[in-house]
């Protein structure tokens, strides 16, 4: 389902129209994008965000939107943006920044009305590390901001944060950590480079980690060898999947199972950007390989699993953004495998950075770009 007949748009508009059941204006971007199931139109809801990076739904539909070079932008249902103050010092250098944002799973009701973010924090020597910071919403600034983690053996400034969060159903937080460029860091257990954390909500270790009884392994690692996820989603059932960028090619997606080693470097399906020979090997005894790897150089950021009953035919599916690529991919799971994929956009929007499903049931990206744009695909009425 995956052909390119599959995916004719109408060409650009620029009219600005009303959305339906909202005040809110928008810009049609594309007024009918062609799927198997469905005939999409893609709006544009606000612009003028530099290289967006996460963006989180707020339960009144207002949106929080990391810029990456250190601002939080508070866009509302008209679209005006509202920059907040109250973050902590960022170190904002090539592919650093304020990087992912998420809600509590229980924000709304008081108590737990916290915002998590991840940022590059500056360390000492000009070197930088993955962070994870919460702080409540107070009007246009936040408040009670706290730093909850911060990774061990920071390095130089630029490559690989990793930095996506996701709750798990038990109220603990998974968090992606890329190697830092230093592809070894991933098979070195005392290390929290190139691997996916647990932690509870106060950036502690929860007790029945899989490595907390393990001296040879921190006490965070959920699991190890992930070169640089960008996608992580905990779907409807409980299921952890990552995207993790490879080198050349070998893109991947993974269920991601505590206590796993997911191979980086000594397995891999993608190529040295400089010697095009292959990295590691296809597969080793001990080391998970990937349930799906993306064709050619999709580079995935993103990950979001359809719920909607506005996608009804796409229940229980996964989308996955590409910043290369420029493309969207529809996933289509069979318990832990792959068995079918479309592209639902190619090209439209530019370098895909987020996917997420609002409350609304609509799915929400962001691109990645000087002058980035929040936009929304819903079926066509």
């Amino acid at each position: 389902m995956h052909e390119a007949s599959k995916r004719l748009a109408v060409p650009l508009l620029a009219g600005i129209v009303g959305s339906t059941g909202s005040a809110q204006a928008v810009e049609v971007v594309a007024e009918r994008i062609a799927t198997e199931h469905f005939d999409l139109r893609l709006e544009r809801i606000a612009e003028g965000l530099e290289h967006p990076w996460s963006v989180a739904m707020l339960p009144d539909g207002r949106f929080l939107v990391s810029e990456r070079p250190g601002r939080l932008a508070l866009v509302e249902e008209d679209g005006s943006v509202t920059h907040l103050d109250g973050l902590p010092e960022i170190r904002a250098r090539i592919q650093g920044g304020l990087l992912d944002v998420v809600l509590h799973p229980q924000y709304g009701d008081g108590e737990h009305d916290w915002i998590y973010f991840t940022w590059s924090k500056p360390e000492g020597n000009g070197q930088t590390a993955t962070a994870l910071g919460r702080a409540r919403l107070d009007d246009a600034r936040l408040s009670d901001v706290e730093t909850l983690f911060v990774q061990g053996q920071p390095a130089d400034p630029g490559r690989h944060y990793g930095s996506r969060l996701a709750w798990l159903p038990d109220g603990t937080l998974l968090m992606s950590i890329g190697e830092r460029g230093t592809p070894a860091r991933a098979q070195d257990s005392r290390d929290h480079a190139g691997s996916i954390l647990r932690l509870t909500e106060t950036g502690d270790v929860p007790d029945d980690n899989p490595f907390v009884d393990d001296e040879d392994t921190l006490d965070e690692i959920f699991t190890l060898g992930n070169r640089n996820a960008q996608g992580l989603i905990v779907t409807q059932q409980g299921e952890a999947w990552a995207t993790e960028h490879g080198p050349l090619g070998g893109d991947e997606l993974n269920l991601l199972v505590g206590g796993e080693n997911y191979g980086w470097p000594e397995v891999s399906l993608g190529l040295g950007y400089g010697s095009r020979n292959p990295i590691g090997e296809d597969s080793l005894p001990g080391m998970r390989d990937p349930v799906h790897v993306f064709e050619e150089r999709f580079a995935p950021s993103g990950l979001a699993q359809v719920t909607a009953e506005t996608f009804d035919a796409w229940q229980g599916n996964l989308l996955a953004g590409g910043l290369h690529s420029e493309q969207l991919h529809r996933l289509v799971l069979e318990g832990d495998q792959v068995s079918d994929w479309e592209m639902v956009l190619d090209g439209q929007i530019g370098r895909i950075r987020d996917v997420r499903q609002g409350h609304d049931g609509a799915i929400y990206l962001l691109n990645d770009d000087p002058q980035g744009s929040l936009y929304r695909l819903r079926p066509v009425d």
